[in-house]
């Protein structure tokens, strides 16, 4: 195992809280307490007949170092305003720290400024320091920048070892895989893995393209006016020209080899599901897919199910229960012992730097 099992139990004034009011969700707070040796603490949370949530804490937590864990079920928003209430109810009984576990952290890939949009993912971090948050611990990150967004210490922990224990414990002839990024963009992922394995990788670029018909209707083509408007006659922006992908090409040999793609999040599957077709043409006679967080909304079980995807390894950062029961190829890798390890040590002020042995820069 990565990291080694055996625990000293935590000293007193350590109390953990679910602040989840969906019960599959309560899974991961139940493993990490019995792991711990604690019992979960007595709080109440649910929603009122107007949808608005109420939290009741039925234990005194004066003084006491608080872990609140939330993982995020379906309802999203309703899952951050349980953290944040949780939170200020802590607050405002006088506990000493208040530390959120997000195993995954809601927003996260709101963290880029789009045209008129906003970093969404700022807002719920100022959000989640102002309710009284002291600490953070979550897991991969969708951008490692995501930390700076809080004043508050965030330890972002990494699920990449427990990924990588899989491929080597359970895909016997893994010597004879090649890690695949699905896109540039996941590359330095897909490297950061095949390092570590001693194997090669190979990146995906490129999207499939369509029949002549949108070629025709001139969406490709740059607009013919220059359309200065009110710029500075001395001022003229040049004119870009539009973004176009050109056709998929595998840059490494996938040929007569298991196929393993890394990735941080699975929910929308088309891309997986293209990615695996790709792989396959090329040759790849089995065809993995590994990702931290298993969100797989919606149709995504069925389409997982109805592809060449041979098996879907994720974390349980995110319960996904239903999905397998829709699809049997999903398969779950538990990662609640390094969760409550930071935990255990945060609480008993120890050093945090064991959790991340052998943990590249790029994981």
């Amino acid at each position: 195992a990565p990291y080694p099992e055996e625990m000293n139990h935590t000293k007193g004034g350590l109390v953990i809280f679910t602040a989840n009011s969906h019960p599959s969700s309560r899974e991961l707070g139940k493993r990490i307490a019995e792991r711990l040796g604690v019992e979960l603490g007595k709080v109440q949370v649910y929603q009122e007949a107007n949808r608005e949530t109420r939290v009741q804490i039925q234990e005194s937590v004066r003084g006491k170092d608080v872990f609140v864990i939330q993982t995020v079920s379906k309802d999203v928003n309703t899952t951050i305003m349980e953290m944040l209430i949780m939170v200020y109810a802590c607050r405002t009984s006088c506990a000493r720290s208040i530390t959120g576990v997000l195993p995954y952290f809601p927003y996260s890939k709101q963290c880029k400024m789009r045209k008129r949009g906003s970093i969404v993912s700022k807002l719920i971090a100022s959000m989640m320091c102002k309710a009284g948050l002291t600490h953070l611990i979550t897991m991969d990150l969708h951008q490692k920048e995501i930390q700076g967004f809080f004043n508050i210490p965030v330890d972002n922990l990494r699920a990449s070892p427990f990924l990588l224990q899989y491929i080597q414990e359970e895909i016997p002839d893994y010597r004879n895989a090649v890690i695949v990024a699905k896109s540039p963009a996941s590359a330095k992922r897909a490297q950061s893995f095949a390092e570590r394995l001693r194997l090669g990788i190979a990146v995906i670029h490129g999207e499939a393209q369509d029949a002549e018909s949108d070629q025709v209707d001139g969406r490709h083509s740059p607009p013919t006016v220059k359309t200065t408007g009110a710029i500075h006659p001395s001022m003229e922006i040049p004119l870009l020209i539009p973004k176009e992908k050109p056709p998929i090409t595998v840059v490494g040999d996938v040929g007569g080899r298991i196929a393993i793609i890394v990735d941080d999040i699975i929910d929308d599957v088309d891309s997986f599901v293209a990615a695996a077709e790709t792989l396959k043409e090329r040759g790849a006679y089995k065809i993995f897919v590994m990702a931290t967080h298993g969100l797989l909304s919606s149709e995504a079980p069925r389409f997982i199910e109805e592809s060449a995807i041979d098996e879907v390894v994720v974390t349980n950062t995110i319960p996904h229960e239903l999905q397998k029961l829709q699809c049997p190829k999903i398969k779950t890798v538990d990662i609640s012992m390094i969760l409550s390890e930071a935990i255990r040590r945060i609480h008993n002020g120890e050093s945090m730097s064991y959790l991340f042995r052998n943990i590249g820069v790029d994981d």
